[in-house]
């Protein structure tokens, strides 16, 4: 189980990917749990989630976890792919409950009635190419899998055995 979650390769664009999305989704952790940015706090925050979203409290407060550690572990790249699947949750909720009924496009204009939900699906999809890929070079996870574990070979390995199966 361990191995699985931490199984990644030295892929540099999945770490970009990676490291975007934690980087973007920090600050939006931040204003739940501190209130920085402009955000209400852990108090505010379930306040609104409780009384416009109708989310009880301990559903309320696994999401603020969620998110913070989510966006940690996206930006360490540690537990790669179980942050990633936070993430993933965390938008698709976001999508169903706020802005599905907004529709696609964000507010630019300020003409409607919110935001739409096309950067959730941006969100949704780094998240999901971190799912699959894990969480690539410059990572915790890179560290932590066994050689054996990891999800690329070297090419000469790949090739030795290519040719030593012919």
């Amino acid at each position: 189980m361990w191995s699985r979650l931490v199984s990644t390769s030295n892929d540099r664009t999945v770490a970009v990917l990676r490291i975007a999305l934690g980087f973007v989704m920090l600050p939006h952790a931040l204003q739940k749990t501190l209130g920085l940015f402009g955000g209400a706090g852990v108090g505010g925050t379930l306040q609104f989630f409780n009384q416009m979203l109708g989310i009880p409290t301990v559903l309320g407060l696994l999401v603020i976890l969620a998110e913070t550690f989510g966006s940690l572990g996206l930006l360490l790249g540690f537990l790669g792919r179980a942050a990633a699947a936070s993430i993933a949750a965390i938008m698709l909720g976001a999508i169903y409950l706020v802005h599905w009924n907004v529709g696609f496009f964000m507010n630019w204009t300020g003409t409607q009635a919110g935001e739409g939900f096309e950067y959730h699906i941006l969100a949704l999809a780094i998240a999901l190419a971190v799912m699959v890929k894990g969480s690539g070079a410059w990572s915790i996870d890179l560290r932590l899998a066994p050689a054996r574990e990891t999800t690329e070979e070297p090419k000469a390995q790949r090739v030795a055995a290519t040719q030593k199966a012919a």
